[in-house]
């Protein structure tokens, strides 16, 4: 049996633990049979694995800044800043990094610290004292994690080890089939169905039944399957457990974490990774305060991207900040470039440039609209339903909270009527307009390279900004991180265009 300390950090609505290999003396140490004992214990495990989302001991978060390097930075809309110092980082950005970026080899190693600790709360709560309930509900929230970082993981290198029980460091280290993984992931969704709907008190924040069911109608998006992602799209929407803010910035407003558009976030609090950094995406964004420089990230081409959104689209503002008022000053402050907006938390702005209580949104309700409204475009048309909802109706809820009309009017007395509807286009056109509303919606949140990868528009997408035009279809996949296959070199076969590469390109002319 192998040895474990179990270490504690405490964070905001979980305890964050980990279990650290030893190959020292066993005094002081404990099995991993002596810790999962009580209830305590088996919570503290799952919450370990929550912690991985938010806490790094090494680099930042993979929600605070690693999972959106590797998805916004290396997509079109975001470069690296004047003020970025890091060679690894400018690489993402100009899209040249190679098997050896540290930035990749991070998200890979957190990836699967997290679903190895997934794998020990999978396998040893069954043995812990507590009612039959508690146990299967820790599992299932487990189930969800594993699934999330499988999902994050797949997307980014295709076939992957699939480590399902114990440490990924002591398991073989093969690629597995896509086809496998997805598999393994739907099963863990499906389980983790299972879940409540909703938690109360210090528990709210956990994955839920909805979030499962949503992420669900998600992998069945990227997998093409259009039926099933309606489905699970239309599943959360007849639990009425959400709805969408009437104002968009209260999705990111940190006074109203956990509201009722949120279905699933990393949960971030001031301090907790280190004096008041908070979300690390913050210093980001933020890390030149109010001056000329340009922070770490940067909007990449203004014309393309700020001023793609139409007049009164709210969510401009509230995903860009052109101009921000400076509390230090008393004056508003306008910047050359606006910032992203959504990480900027202004009740610390003068204690602080880089703190930030603000979670990072990894399902919104948001999204469920969308995945429905191109699940259902792309079986048959913009005018196809699935239980008595059209892909029009989907991507029009979401059009009107975007310019304050029908309920989300800002008199409720007087609601504006519902000008900026879609209507009458073809499935070519409406295809092409839910593509450009998934990118008004989700600046910043973590969606923008999955989603050009698979409408296999990424290259001629980041190919319009210069500084990226390195770009080519081998960017459709990261590379296996080299020190990963120092480990395995045949099971962990590089992919096609990064050096030590052996197999063929698997693109065809579709990929553009």
């Amino acid at each position: 049996m192998k040895k474990y300390i179990v270490s504690s950090i405490i964070g905001i609505g979980f305890l964050f633990s980990s279990c650290v290999d030893l190959d020292q003396s066993p005094e002081g140490y404990i099995t991993l049979s002596q810790y999962f004992q009580t209830e305590a214990d088996a919570i503290s495990a799952v919450s370990g694995v929550y912690a991985i989302l938010v806490h790094s001991d090494e680099n930042t978060p993979l929600y605070g800044d690693q999972i959106l390097y590797l998805n916004d930075l290396a997509a079109d809309y975001m470069i690296t800043g004047s003020n970025s110092n890091s060679p690894e980082t400018r690489a993402i950005a100009s899209v040249s990094y190679g098997a050896g970026n540290y930035e990749v080899r991070c998200t890979w190693v957190q990836i699967y610290k997290g679903i190895s600790r997934a794998n020990i709360a999978i396998e040893n709560i069954p043995n812990v004292t507590a009612s039959e309930g508690i146990k299967t509900r820790l599992i299932n929230e487990a189930k969800f994690l594993r699934a999330l970082l499988y999902f994050n993981a797949v997307q980014f290198w295709g076939e992957i080890p699939l480590v399902l029980q114990g440490e990924y460091k002591d398991a073989d280290l093969i690629r597995r089939p896509i086809d496998e993984v997805y598999a393994q992931i739907i099963k863990d969704l499906e389980d983790a169905e299972n879940l409540p709907l909703s938690f109360s008190g210090e528990d709210i924040g956990r994955a839920t039944s909805g979030a499962a069911s949503a992420l669900l109608a998600r992998v069945y998006l990227v997998r093409e399957d259009w039926e099933n992602a309606a489905k699970y799209a239309k599943k959360v929407i007849d639990s009425n457990q959400y709805e969408l803010f009437e104002n968009y910035y209260d999705a990111f407003d940190p006074a109203k974490k956990n509201g009722k558009e949120h279905i699933f976030s990393a949960q971030f609090a001031y301090g907790q990774d280190g004096g008041s950094s908070g979300n690390s995406i913050a210093h980001c964004v933020w890390s030149t305060y109010f001056n000329g420089q340009e922070p770490v990230l940067i909007i990449s081409d203004m014309d393309l991207f700020y001023y793609s959104y139409a007049d009164g689209d709210q969510r401009r503002e509230g995903s860009y900040a052109k101009i921000l008022y400076n509390p230090e000053t008393q004056s508003v402050y306008e910047f050359e470039k606006p910032r992203f907006r959504k990480y900027i938390d202004t009740t610390v702005v003068l204690s602080s440039v880089y703190a930030s209580a603000i979670n990072t949104d990894i399902i919104r309700y948001a999204d469920v609209y969308l995945t429905l409204a191109e699940a259902l475009n792309e079986q048959g048309g913009p005018n196809n339903t699935f239980e008595g909802i059209s892909a029009y109706d989907a991507i029009n809820e979401i059009r009107r909270r975007a310019f304050r009309e029908g309920k989300y009017s800002l008199d409720n007395a007087n609601p504006q009527p519902a000008l900026h509807d879609f209507a009458g286009l073809s499935q070519e056109k409406f295809r092409e307009k839910l593509r450009d509303e998934r990118y008004f919606e989700f600046v910043t949140e973590q969606t923008r390279w999955f989603d050009l990868v698979r409408w296999k528009t990424l290259v001629k997408s980041v190919k319009r900004i210069p500084a990226k035009s390195a770009v080519s279809t081998r960017n459709y996949r990261f590379p296996i991180p080299q020190s990963e296959r120092d480990l395995n070199p045949e099971g962990l076969w590089q992919n096609w265009g990064y050096e030590g590469a052996t197999v063929e390109n698997p693109y065809d002319d579709s990929f553009q």
